[in-house]
């Protein structure tokens, strides 16, 4: 079976491509994508890969499953395209970087120059169908996303992993022990960062300077 996703990534899920949970995905996926109206769009199901090389891979966070409302998901965990308005957790996110880094301020709400820059956006569920967060849980995303994590920390040293709210960390025990920074925080949805658990975390800033004293190019996030 034949994954539309960029050639970086390949050879290093090529097992997870070819083994029989994921065909079955596939065709739950496809089945639900002919049912209902459901996102992302097809073609960006495999944005956070596609847009963030294998080899430029330094940050990783992941998030739960894809917004739900009306054009709003567009492959990239937090992501949404430049004509939405910003979902709240976004604008969060947005306060805690702009409070880490003074020297601008960041308010385009794509993502993808993130990912441009080695920052694997990675929802665990990949899919959602619209107006049902969580619909898709039962599809077997999740199996191959908690690989894909075990996989790159195996792979790579000196990654960052920014877990945020209790759903991503416990995908913590997917990471491999190999020199990596792994950040965790509460989740930035208003219910969480207003009870104190995601505004202060300063992961922005930790995770640039662990690049920095790593030897890695740090993260443009502004």
């Amino acid at each position: 079976m034949s994954v539309k996703i960029s050639d970086s990534w390949k050879k290093i899920l090529e097992n997870e491509f070819k083994s029989d949970y994921f065909t079955e995905i596939i065709r739950k996926t496809k089945e639900e994508y002919s049912n209902f109206i459901c996102y992302p769009q097809g073609k960006n199901i495999f944005k956070a890969f596609d847009e963030c090389p294998f080899k430029e891979l330094k940050v990783v966070i992941i998030g739960q499953d894809p917004y739900h409302g009306e054009k709003q998901a567009n492959g990239l965990c937090f992501s949404v395209n430049r004509d939405i308005e910003n979902p709240p957790s976004l604008n969060n996110i947005f306060k805690e970087l702009n409070e880490n880094l003074t020297d601008s301020e960041r308010k385009d709400s794509d993502l993808s120059d993130w990912s441009n820059q080695g920052v694997l956006l990675l929802n665990s569920i990949l899919t959602v169908r619209r107006k049902f967060p969580g619909s898709h849980k039962h599809i077997g995303w999740e199996k191959f996303t908690d690989n894909v994590i075990n996989l790159v920390s195996k792979e790579k040293k000196n990654l960052v992993f920014m877990l945020w709210g209790n759903y991503a960390k416990n995908k913590e025990k997917y990471i491999f022990d190999n020199d990596h920074l792994i950040l965790k925080s509460g989740h930035p949805s208003p219910l969480s960062a207003n009870k104190g658990f995601w505004f202060g975390n300063k992961h922005f800033l930790k995770c640039n300077n662990f690049l920095k004293n790593k030897g890695l190019k740090t993260i443009k996030w502004n």
